[in-house]
């Protein structure tokens, strides 16, 4: 009885799921805050932890338009605020207490300069499932954000971490979602949306998925792959070491690799195309062609171990004010496979089998 009971519940868990909407560079998800329930779109973010909205206070000053109310602490019923000596507010990588309250202040930034400021807090989280119900997660941890600053715009509220760290969302929630997700990133430039997927509903069922492994490193927070190599045709340019040597990021636009690497596989597509490229007058792009040439994008292969992706051309090349530019640029930091690179696929991340899977996937269908 106790087995079914626990099959029961996976199965009446399995089902949440969240709408996400294409927005400029970034996908949003839905999700409700507090008691009753109001609905907020938030950045949705693989390459973070913290969940946050922005709350009331919030000067304008401090805060960004978001059009629609920031939430507002006092009008929800199940609204906490997280004391200073809890694990949850040592978990944040920055925090700081004043003697006179016991509130925990967090300060959370992210790769682009952007930042959160706020207080560490707990209330009630809804999300709709796939039998047009809701579903409640009481006391889940968030940050109540009073002075939000960066590139963070409207329509969203605030951002959901989805990272491997303790705060995020997928940790906090693991165990209603049998340690899974998924999600289908429609084109950026599509107007219609698609699911994130939570627990059995995540799971790939479609024929051609590739599955690779996830590499644990510090920190926690991101998903780390190994990217061996990639090709055009019958030429390869080759990653230095390839252990857990990218992150994937739901949260970041371009694919950024490794100095080198990025030139030797320049050289390839350079090669490939045959036309000569032109200079990107905004500094974005490291490599473009004039938009009005004849030119035929070459299909590129991302090698990750045990699993080679095959990219369409949307997937690497964008036209941008007249000009046709690699969404593939040099880092002389961090790897970061990011979200124009996944479009069109169903990626699944089983977090306990440590595997991320890629299935090719019309996600306007979904």
């Amino acid at each position: 009885m106790d087995r079914l009971k626990h099959f029961q519940s996976l199965i009446d868990q399995s089902a949440i799921q969240s709408a996400v909407t294409p927005n400029g560079g970034i996908y949003l998800m839905k999700l409700s805050f507090g008691t009753p329930p109001v609905d907020y779109m938030a950045v949705a973010d693989t390459g973070s932890d913290l969940i946050w909205i922005q709350c009331v206070p919030c000067l304008q000053s401090q805060c960004y338009p978001q059009g629609s109310p920031p939430f507002d602490p006092q009008a929800s019923s199940t609204y906490k605020k997280i004391p200073c000596d809890s694990d949850s507010c040592q978990a944040l990588p920055r925090y700081q207490c004043s003697n006179d309250v016991n509130d925990c202040q967090y300060s959370y930034s992210y790769g682009d300069k952007s930042f959160t400021k706020g207080i560490l807090s707990t209330d009630t989280l809804t999300f709709d499932d796939s039998n047009g119900q809701k579903t409640a997660f009481p006391t889940s941890i968030f940050g109540c954000g009073h002075n939000n600053q960066g590139k963070f715009r409207s329509p969203s509220a605030g951002l959901v971490g989805l990272g491997g760290g303790p705060l995020s969302l997928v940790s906090q929630i693991s165990t209603q979602i049998d340690h899974r997700f998924s999600y289908c990133l429609v084109p950026l430039s599509a107007s219609s949306s698609s699911k994130l997927l939570f627990g059995q509903e995540a799971i790939i069922s479609r024929p051609g998925a590739v599955s690779t492994p996830l590499v644990s490193k510090t920190p926690q927070t991101y998903y780390y792959l190994s990217l061996e190599g990639v090709s055009i045709g019958d030429k390869t340019a080759q990653a230095g070491s390839s252990q857990g040597n990218i992150i994937i990021d739901s949260g970041t636009t371009l694919t950024y690799l490794e100095s080198s690497f990025y030139s030797s596989l320049e050289t390839i597509v350079k090669d490939a195309i045959g036309v000569d490229p032109v200079k990107d007058p905004s500094g974005t792009f490291s490599l473009c062609y004039g938009a009005k040439t004849n030119i035929n994008v070459p299909e590129m292969v991302f090698h990750f171990s045990g699993a080679d992706l095959r990219l369409q051309p949307e997937n690497t090349f964008r036209i941008n004010d007249g000009l046709l530019c690699m969404l593939i640029v040099p880092s002389d930091s961090l790897s970061i496979f990011g979200n124009y690179a996944q479009m069109n696929f169903q990626v699944e991340y089983d977090l306990r089998k440590r595997t991320v899977s890629f299935a090719p996937t019309d996600c306007t269908k979904q």
